[in-house]
């Protein structure tokens, strides 16, 4: 199965109850890529960097099931930057800096074979970014997927409602939920978000788990319990590219298999908190991620 992953490879200066970290490798694509690499190969990249980004680390992405080809490098430039400090709570957080740098000028472009992808993960970013990769398909991928934030529900309304038409999921948190909705009622949001085109809603609630809405219907994933958060960042984009991985492998978009996508999802995301950048993201083995799936179907398992 092929599966094309679109977003952000940036560097992030971060800060947290635990420590700090500087320069440290992110952005939603490579987050969504690691994540996804556990369960399909390749992952087809869609991104732009700087030349001051470490071939290491490219390197690093290609021996994990990546395909570079739409990675475009422009010399001379620098990759996108984002600097942010977290609150006590790790939920709330400060953006200290951002630098778009290469992203300011972003123009995606699809190499001939990425525009067949069966499957499509959209990381947050400009809407008008989102939808020219949709454009580019030569035909409908099997599942799109879409992440996306409250800055573009200010800034670009009209071209994420554009977007939306033409998704199948949308991963969103509760607060941007209630603002794309106008709606307080998690319920009433979901309704009201699924006339805007997704089928299928996912609302993220960080430690207090996630919400799949489908149809009438409802599934609710937990999050662990963890001894010990390190570094948020990345998070949503981990689930996201947990969830859509484990689509792709199974090839079943059904509502029950769905409920499967997001503990996987979850479960890479419970991984990626406990320590700073992608790190953990790199040391993992199919056995451990049997495993963490298994703690969280032992947390809402009983018999009536």
């Amino acid at each position: 199965m092929s599966l094309l992953a679109v977003g952000t490879v940036a560097f992030d200066n971060i800060e947290t109850p635990t420590g700090r970290a500087d320069m440290v490798v992110g952005g939603a694509c490579t987050y969504i890529t690691l994540a996804a690499s556990y369960f399909v190969k390749p992952v087809r990249i869609v991104s732009v960097i700087g030349d001051d980004f470490p071939n290491d680390t490219l390197s690093e992405l290609k021996a994990r099931g990546a395909d570079l080809e739409g990675l475009q490098i422009k010399e001379g430039e620098k990759s996108f930057f984002w600097a942010g400090r977290y609150h006590n709570n790790f939920i709330s957080r400060d953006t200290l800096d951002t630098q778009l740098n290469v992203l300011a000028d972003f123009d995606p472009v699809l190499p001939e074979s990425y525009r067949n992808s069966e499957y499509l993960m959209l990381g947050n970013l400009v809407p008008a970014i989102q939808m020219r990769v949709l454009e580019q398909l030569e035909k409908r991928p099997k599942l799109v997927a879409l992440d996306t934030m409250n800055f573009w529900m200010d800034s670009a309304l009209d071209d994420l409602k554009a977007v939306l038409k033409k998704v199948d999921v949308l991963t969103i948190n509760d607060e941007e939920a209630r603002q794309l909705s106008g709606e307080h009622s998690l319920m009433k949001a979901a309704r009201v978000i699924h006339q805007m085109g997704p089928k299928n809603l996912i609302i993220k609630k960080g430690e207090h788990g996630a919400l799949l809405f489908h149809d009438g219907e409802i599934f609710f994933a937990p999050a662990l319990p963890l001894a010990e958060v390190v570094d948020p960042t990345g998070a949503g984009d981990t689930f996201a590219g947990g969830f859509i991985g484990y689509l792709a492998k199974t090839g079943d978009l059904s509502f029950a298999n769905m409920k499967r996508a997001v503990i996987y999802g979850s479960a890479m995301a419970s991984f990626c908190v406990e320590r700073f950048s992608v790190d953990h993201l790199k040391e993992l083995t199919p056995d451990i991620i049997q495993d963490r799936v298994k703690q969280f179907a032992k947390l809402v398992h009983f018999q009536i």
